[in-house]
């Protein structure tokens, strides 16, 4: 039996927040700032709540415009909106 020449596009989805690099990124952005414990977690889940965000209004954005690939100006046309909304 010969063996597939395809490789799998599988990749390992980590489940625990780089906790090391977040805590890395605001010591140099911030070294005055005093996080709690936990608090590195809510920055990461924070993140991770505005890329969704952005992912599934970009796609609307597209989806209005008839454009089956979202482009890079779906994108910064979903990050105004998602800003302005979250400011006001």
């Amino acid at each position: 039996m010969a063996f597939s020449t395809t490789v799998s596009q599988r990749k390992h989805i980590k489940r625990k927040a780089p906790r090391g690099f977040l805590k890395r990124v605001f010591k140099r952005q911030k070294p005055h700032l005093r996080l709690e414990t936990s608090g590195d977690l809510l920055v990461h889940l924070n993140c991770l709540l505005f890329v969704r965000r952005l992912a599934e209004e970009s796609r609307m954005n597209a989806f209005e415009s008839k454009c089956g690939v979202i482009k890079k100006e779906h994108v910064q046309a979903a990050a105004k909106v998602i800003l302005k909304k979250s400011r006001g």
